[in-house]
């Protein structure tokens, strides 16, 4: 059975060639596409997705209510938000708000199909330069822990050096070619740091990071 997706972009033009995008993929079936949010709920409801694909400026209701009021009534669905600014408080205010990754829209030919599969992993997939302002935002967090009281998370060395790439904000793809090892490899081994640092996010993943100096 493939991952089902649900597609919210008042650009139907954006639309077709997200659906035609999809439809390449075998184990990836769009089962709705939809021009506006505010009967988000009832089409979720209908069509049941595993992911969203959401706008963050849309008519009547913006993306990012939208993400507040499915995330609310369908926590296990993961939600990228497809942006094209790259605004500090919007990515903040879709964080926020529940929603799993992020993608510019003029990456979505090249990376939406990798960043569904990262969501399905487990992965927060970011653009890097949306990654960047996130992680610029997290470094003015006042820090609560001093190196020497960061517990012992047990990471190993090729840990560390992955966790040090997803703090510089590269993607999984940027990682694998930096340190020469597969995707698959990236993903397992972030898989561990999740498990280790006891967190559920790339955000709070790299909030751990840097605050307690992890790497």
């Amino acid at each position: 059975m493939g991952l089902r997706i649900a597609i919210f972009d008042d650009n139907k033009n954006i639309r077709e060639s997200i659906v035609l995008l999809l439809k390449m993929e075998q184990e990836l079936e769009v089962v709705g596409s939809f021009s506006h949010v505010l009967d988000c709920i009832d089409e979720i409801k209908d069509c049941r997705p595993d992911v969203v694909l959401m706008d963050i400026e849309m008519p009547g209701m913006t993306g990012i209510e939208a993400v507040k009021l499915i995330k609310k009534e369908f926590p296990h669905i993961q939600i990228l938000m497809q942006t094209v600014f790259e605004d500090d408080d919007r990515v903040f205010d879709s964080i926020c708000a529940g929603a799993s990754g992020y993608i510019l829209k003029n990456f979505l030919n090249t990376r939406l199909v990798d960043s569904i599969r990262e969501l399905q992993f487990g992965g927060s997939p970011m653009s890097p330069s949306i990654a960047r302002k996130i992680l610029t935002r997290m470094q003015q967090i006042p820090e609560h822990v001093k190196p020497e009281e960061a517990p012992d998370y047990q990471l190993t060395k090729r840990e560390k050096e992955v966790l040090a790439c997803m703090v510089n904000g590269l993607s999984y793809k940027m990682i694998a070619d930096q340190l020469n090892i597969s995707y698959e490899t990236v993903r397992s081994h972030i898989k561990k740091i999740y498990e280790k640092l006891h967190v559920a996010s790339l955000t709070e993943m790299v909030a751990k990071a840097i605050q307690q100096r992890i790497v």
